[in-house]
């Protein structure tokens, strides 16, 4: 695997973002992945959509990703890149979120790139290599 996707690049996907879409076009599919904690944030914000056409949509959208894109397995290595992360930056007093350290654990436990649009808030993290395809 070369690339992990952050839940922001998952969501341009869905939404049929011409650079994005374009850009995934042109990796082949065993070299990208989504972690779970990716699928946990996309199913939460589709269900706190109302019942709508836009939101069956973008599920059946979300179930046909799901389809393509194999999943970054949660490893040891994720597992303990994620200690790390977690404790370097509360150690420099850099609050992260959660989810946010557990995808970034999963591209560094799987020596991945992570895709992602937030670039300067993941550049906080050693090691962590990324990019933003919607540039």
């Amino acid at each position: 695997m070369t690339y992990v996707l952050d839940t922001n690049v998952v969501s341009e996907v869905m939404k049929r973002t011409p650079a994005v879409v374009r850009r995934l076009a042109e990796i082949d599919r065993v070299e990208v992945a989504i972690p779970q904690p990716v699928i946990a944030e996309i199913c939460f914000g589709i269900e706190r959509l109302p019942p709508s056409k836009w939101r069956s949509e973008l599920h059946a959208r979300f179930d046909l990703i799901c389809a393509e894109v194999r999943r970054a397995e949660w490893t040891d290595s994720v597992s303990a890149a994620y200690g790390r992360i977690k404790a370097m930056l509360e150690k420099r007093g850099q609050r992260i979120e959660d989810f946010d350290a557990a995808i970034a654990a999963h591209a560094l436990g799987h020596d991945a790139t992570l895709v992602t649009a937030n670039v300067d808030h993941m550049k906080r993290i050693p090691g962590l290599r990324v990019e933003d395809w919607n540039r």
